[in-house]
């Protein structure tokens, strides 16, 4: 699959907004603990990744009732589904440098039923030819996601005969259909109930 750019400017993949807020001091902290396991930006970016995937628990697996969205707030509370936890390591990402834009997967049951949006990141890595995507969303039994450049690791691949799409663009700014159903759930629950279920 080709990955699509929204936008032609690359700086738009390093901005701070109010969801990946990287000049929180929450962010910057965590950002110079990483970046002291390693000076070049691979080893920072694969340090960052596994930070995400396995210090902030997936809400879901770990049946926590709160909803996070805002960076920040992930790394604070460790805790969020996989689109907070692509925020959280898009802000870790973009405050050294690194462009980083969210991107999206539809996944389903195996009937095809109870669509969901996943969201995951890709990473522009200096020297690099193109985009590689990461999914921080946290392993467990059946989901063995890796940080790689070479190949994908993600936590699913998709199956078309079940109706799942790897949606190719790369967002500069999480997905306003995400984002509405994000900031509006009191809980992980109702959010659950609230998914969208394409983009």
């Amino acid at each position: 699959m080709e990955l699509i750019q929204e936008s032609p400017d690359l700086a738009a993949y390093l901005a701070a907004d109010d969801v990946i807020d990287h000049e929180h001091p929450l962010v910057r902290e965590a950002a110079g603990r990483l970046r002291a396991e390693g000076a070049d930006a691979y080893t920072y970016a694969k340090a960052a990744y596994e930070f995400v995937r396995d210090t902030i628990p997936h809400s879901h697996d770990v049946d926590d009732m709160r909803v996070t969205w805002r960076a920040s707030d992930v790394i604070a509370q460790r805790t969020g589904i996989c689109h907070a936890k692509a925020h959280a390591l898009a802000a870790l990402l973009r405050a050294e440098g690194i462009p980083t834009a969210l991107c999206y997967q539809r996944l389903a049951d195996d009937d095809g039923s109870n669509a969901v949006i996943h969201g995951l990141v890709a990473v522009k890595l200096p020297g690099s030819d193109g985009w590689a995507r990461q999914d921080p969303r946290g392993n467990k039994p059946g989901v063995d996601a890796r940080f790689s450049l070479e190949r994908e690791r993600l936590a699913f691949a998709v199956r078309p005969e079940a109706g799942e799409v790897d949606y190719p663009m790369l967002y500069a700014s999480p997905h306003p259909v995400v984002m509405r159903v994000l900031r509006a759930a009191p809980d992980r629950p109702y959010l659950w109930r609230t998914l969208p279920a394409a983009l």
